[in-house]
């Protein structure tokens, strides 16, 4: 029963997987019928150029940045949903509908809103005499441009994930808490934040994943990838764009797959520790 759903794993997940693996060793153009076998030659190449340490420090960056935003902001918010006031269900739906829409549409609309000339937000800055930045010329705004979208669309999922982590802090504790004197922010910090431990965790884990393989937002908002150069962008631009080195995108693909497998193998490993409250 279990057959055919191997096949076609094994011929549309892992036959890619090991091809790409291949074509990484070879110095290839894409749409050329000969290749040379070259070994760990792309690898050396991409780890020993200039623009290996501008990729990987726009990664990192990237990654930081969304991550964190998306957990503190998404805390933030369930707790200001963690409350049994009307409307709360209207609002936690509203929260959590951006990160269900399409990338390329949700781009599309904030390109809207960021052009410095009939943009939302320029309308706005000429309001209180201001001018807008140019968003799309200077390559560090366009990185925090795609940032500040990448977290609006994604903070929903870290809501409502910390939201289901609160509702199931055990009631009896932060009652016996609250009887024995410790306010709001004293609860928070020394009994929520700790019995939510796992949640974060996880969060920590499946948002640094999510934001390695970001791409249609990039895509979208800075098509000439300028300041915004992560890695799964570069793959794309070197195997796709006007280089058409196909062997040396699949290496740099293959960095990307052996960062994300050792973050998976670190969740597998860690998060599905418990914690016991009793």
């Amino acid at each position: 029963m279990a057959l055919p759903n191997l096949v076609l794993i094994g011929a549309f997940t892992y036959r890619p997987l090991i091809m790409n693996i291949y074509y990484s060793t070879l110095n290839w153009t894409l749409g050329s019928a000969t290749a040379t076998v070259v070994g760990l030659g792309n690898y050396v190449r991409f780890f020993s150029s200039d623009a290996a340490g501008t990729v990987l420090t726009t990664t990192a960056v990237f990654a930081v940045a969304t991550v964190g935003g998306s957990m503190v902001l998404g805390l933030l918010v369930a707790l200001a949903l963690n409350t049994n006031v009307p409307g709360t269900n209207v609002a936690r739906a509203g929260v959590f509908a951006p990160y269900v829409l399409s990338g390329v549409g949700v781009g599309l609309v904030w390109l809207f809103i960021f052009d410095p000339v009939y943009g939302v937000l320029a309308y706005v800055l000429r309001r209180f005499g201001a001018e807008s930045p140019r968003w799309f010329n200077d390559p560090t705004l366009s990185l925090v441009m795609v940032i500040t979208v990448y977290v609006w669309k994604n903070l929903g999922y870290c809501a409502v994930v910390y939201l289901a982590g609160l509702q199931s802090l055990p009631a009896d504790v932060m009652e016996a808490a609250a009887l024995d004197g410790a306010g709001r922010l004293r609860r928070f910090g020394y009994m929520s934040l700790p019995l939510l431990g796992p949640t974060t965790f996880f969060l920590l884990i499946t948002t640094i994943l999510s934001s390695l393989q970001a791409f249609d937002l990039i895509r979208i908002m800075t098509p000439t990838s300028q300041g915004t150069r992560t890695l799964i962008y570069e793959a794309y631009v070197q195997g796709f764009g006007a280089y058409q080195r196909a062997g040396y995108s699949a290496a740099i693909s293959v960095v990307l797959f052996v960062l994300l497998i050792t973050l998976t193998i670190i969740q597998i490993a860690w998060v599905d520790r418990k914690v016991h409250y009793a």
